[in-house]
């Protein structure tokens, strides 16, 4: 099975923290509660702990049965359940790791295969690539439990090369640590073509490895010197408001300031709705997390010592 990712492609994990609750991951980027990194949404406007659909996620995220977890999965795919509770439910039981669910996700990508392009009568909006990487999370997760990390981490890395992966891969990449991160940090640097640097790139803002804090301000400020075009460079904004500590923060004000102040995206093509690069990045972070950066320093803790 091909499968394909955009160069700009949106990142897919969800994140919810509440108090007192185990983290909630989906398939797109997500997190309230945690007062140690920023709230952040791509769905939500100003999503807060409490709210209605912040208790539904964490309501999913609690439930430990495979079973009950596959059937809202399911609902979902056929039209009779909410979409987000199943994107939920499928990521939940990635992290579960189940035998028996990713042997049932490995015979429905089976039956995709030979679907066509609308799989679901039931549900004729939907297509495989709505379904596909869920499903080749759910495998993927099981996989780290038999074979490994490295193992993991080596197959998707020579997919990604071929264009052959997903947001599903991408999900996986972003739970792998320092070590997934390091491989792609040195294959974005040794990339000889744009496209392969804004991908690697696009995979790094899926990461919440702490590590990755200076070299993502670095190619905020300065994406010429990393061969990105700087339209693309908002993927490390990204990268910075996904890993979400106060010390990310401070990397975008900084890096936002030095690319202020040495005009790195003074250029009019950059600009959109009439407003030049910065300013556009600017309203994406306060629509993103629900307060500017500085308000953020304010309310977030320092880094333990």
């Amino acid at each position: 099975m091909k499968r394909s990712i955009g160069v700009l492609a949106g990142a897919l994990l969800v994140f919810l923290s509440l108090p007192g609750a185990p983290p909630a991951e989906a398939q797109v980027q997500v997190r309230v509660g945690d007062p140690a990194r920023v709230v952040y949404s791509e769905l939500h406007e100003g999503l807060t702990a409490g709210s209605p659909a912040a208790d539904s996620i964490l309501r999913v995220m609690r439930i430990r049965s495979p079973r009950v977890l596959w059937r809202l999965g399911r609902a979902a795919i056929h039209g009779t359940g909410d979409w987000n509770t199943g994107l939920v439910a499928f990521t939940r039981l990635a992290t579960l790791r189940s035998a028996a669910i990713a042997d049932s996700a490995r015979r429905m990508l089976t039956r995709l295969d030979t679907a066509g392009e609308f799989p679901f009568p039931e549900n004729p909006g939907l297509k495989p690539e709505d379904v596909e990487p869920s499903l080749h999370a759910i495998i993927l997760e099981r996989r780290r439990a038999t074979r490994g990390d490295a193992a993991v981490l080596a197959d998707i890395l020579t997919r990604v090369a071929s264009r052959n992966y997903d947001h599903g891969d991408a999900w996986v990449l972003g739970r792998l640590g320092a070590r997934a991160s390091d491989s792609l940090v040195a294959r974005l640097q040794a990339a000889d073509s744009a496209e392969f640097k804004v991908r690697y790139l696009t995979l790094l803002s899926y990461s919440t490895d702490p590590g990755l804090i200076p070299f993502l301000g670095r190619v905020y400020a300065q994406p010429d010197s990393f061969g990105i075009p700087k339209k693309y460079a908002v993927r490390a904004s990204d990268g910075l408001l996904w890993i979400g500590t106060r010390a990310a923060v401070q990397a975008l004000l900084d890096a936002r300031a030095s690319a202020l102040r040495d005009k790195v995206y003074d250029d009019p093509s950059l600009a959109r709705g009439g407003y030049d690069f910065l300013a556009n990045d600017s309203s994406s972070v306060i629509s993103r997390t629900g307060r500017w950066l500085t308000e953020w320093l304010d309310a977030l803790p320092p880094a333990p010592e």
